[in-house]
């Protein structure tokens, strides 16, 4: 029984080895996707799996040869992971509470607000240099070219994506081939026609990147719950196994202070004897 513990904890570690792997896999996709071209997620997902993975070997190390103080570091550091993504967990949900857009009369498609969104991702997309970036990428992304081939009926009957919604058209509410100026929203001043230009620039396609975001982030903030569960009850069966790394029958002593059954005690009960005077055997 003393040796279940470190069994399940080996086991444990495998299966966070493999979720490690999978968490940087993803990160990397996600810097070369041009679905989202908001890549602010990648490097902490990076850190994340990095640090998980390092952490995932320690643990199976410790609980395969039983070595105690790799098994302290190890629940050592697993207390600053698990405390460091239920932060980021209550951060992630509370970004992403805002926003979600607004459903359109006669369409199936919403559109999106960039007031509407947490001041911290505001912020982001506001910043000229990083709006270029992120323009450079819708362009190159092809995502409003699919919808050059659209009819009337089609903006009616089909969803859009959030990019597309913002990006690739005007505001439904504005209102062109008028003789009369009318006053209307900025974005509808800031529409080309052209494809290099369309609505790249409005506020409603920053809104757009920042919805796909929050869609993202807010199901990445479920997918913390359940791995902070996770490495809690992790975190409970490394003790255990820290506990039995630390007794002596596993150098063949029974249990007591210098209960011993064969000449080969650990460098703790040596040291304990040698501290007490009684370094003989």
């Amino acid at each position: 029984m003393n040796r279940t513990s470190n069994t399940v904890l080996g086991f444990l570690n495998i299966l966070t080895l493999i979720s490690s792997v999978v968490i940087m896999g993803s990160a990397l996709w996600m810097g070369r996707s041009k679905t989202t071209c908001e890549h602010f997620l990648q490097k902490p997902l990076l850190v994340l799996g990095l640090a998980i993975l390092i952490l995932s070997l320690a643990g199976l190390i410790g609980a395969c040869c039983d070595v105690a103080w790799i098994l302290w570091v190890y629940l050592f550091f697993m207390v600053f992971i698990i405390v460091a993504l239920m932060g980021l967990t209550l951060f992630g949900f509370i970004v992403t509470s805002h926003g979600g857009g607004v459903g359109v009369t006669g369409r199936v498609y919403r559109e999106f607000k960039l007031e509407e969104y947490h001041p911290w991702l505001k912020t982001r997309v506001m910043d000229a240099n990083y709006w270029l970036t992120i323009k450079t990428c819708l362009l190159g992304s092809l995502t409003c070219s699919k919808l050059s081939f659209w009819t009337p009926i089609d903006y009616l009957q089909k969803d859009l994506t959030p990019l597309q919604s913002g990006c690739c058209k005007p505001p439904t509410s504005c209102v062109y081939n008028t003789e009369t100026p009318i006053q209307q929203e900025s974005d509808c001043y800031r529409w080309n026609n052209a494809a290099t230009v369309l609505c790249y620039d409005c506020d409603s396609c920053r809104a757009g990147v920042l919805e796909t975001v929050r869609r993202d982030w807010h199901k990445l903030s479920i997918v913390n719950v359940v791995i902070v569960l996770f490495l809690i009850a992790i975190y409970c069966v490394g003790c255990c196994a820290f506990k039995n790394a630390k007794r002596p029958q596993h150098y063949g002593f029974p249990y007591g202070r210098y209960g011993m059954s064969k000449s080969r005690p650990g460098w703790d009960q040596s040291w304990s004897r040698w501290w007490h005077g009684r370094d003989r055997y």
